[in-house]
């Protein structure tokens, strides 16, 4: 396995220095286990907002009640996230209520795909409590959980289902796909840019 980021030991040292860990997430332990380049740089931590501003004021805040703070880093972009629960998706988009914990399983239950619920901390140790690891292993995307309630949650996460599959060359694991079939009509819900926004990612 290769070093970890230089980027993500520099920020876990300076979270460790004010007693909070800090651990890659999303495509940033994705593309990491797979061997790619890792451009996605996503973070998570138990330390709420506040804390880490105090240590790191110069991160913007435009989304901190949703617990996501984002720095520019050397021309990278990054995002620290705080652990956190989520309630209610009245709009299909974003959760009525946010509330930080402590806990990462609590946290990882709230994350869509398998894969992209794997946490690595700076001794390279894996946290993997959705068996992401071996759907990584056997090139398949899988939803957390109920498939249905993930869509409801977001409908857009039909169309990272896809995105993910088309760019890594991964199958869409049946559940999930029968899901994806089913619910489809709910992205007529969603705000056309959104969607758009998103296939553009592809």
């Amino acid at each position: 396995m290769s070093m970890l980021p230089e980027l993500f030991l520099k920020y876990a040292k300076i979270f460790e220095e004010h007693g909070y860990p800090l651990y890659m997430i999303g495509g940033s332990s994705r593309d990491y286990l797979l061997g790619l380049e890792v451009r996605d740089f996503d973070f998570v931590t138990s330390a709420n907002p506040d804390e880490i501003l105090a240590f790191l004021p110069d991160m913007q805040t435009r989304f901190k009640k949703f617990g996501v703070l984002s720095i520019k880093d050397d021309g990278q972009s990054l995002d620290i996230v705080t652990f956190r629960q989520e309630k209610g998706y009245q709009d299909h988009r974003h959760p009525n209520e946010v509330i930080f914990v402590k806990d990462m399983y609590l946290d990882s239950l709230r994350r869509d795909f398998s894969i992209n619920a794997i946490y690595i901390g700076k001794d390279g140790i894996v946290y993997d409590f959705h068996e992401g690891v071996k759907d990584l292993s056997c090139q398949t995307i899988r939803f957390i959980g109920d498939p249905h309630q993930r869509i409801q949650e977001d409908p857009l996460r039909i169309l990272r289902a896809r995105r993910f599959a088309k760019r890594l060359g991964f199958k869409i694991e049946a559940n999930t796909k029968l899901a994806m079939i089913q619910l489809e009509s709910l992205l007529g819900q969603i705000n056309p840019e959104k969607i758009s926004i998103e296939q553009k990612k592809e």
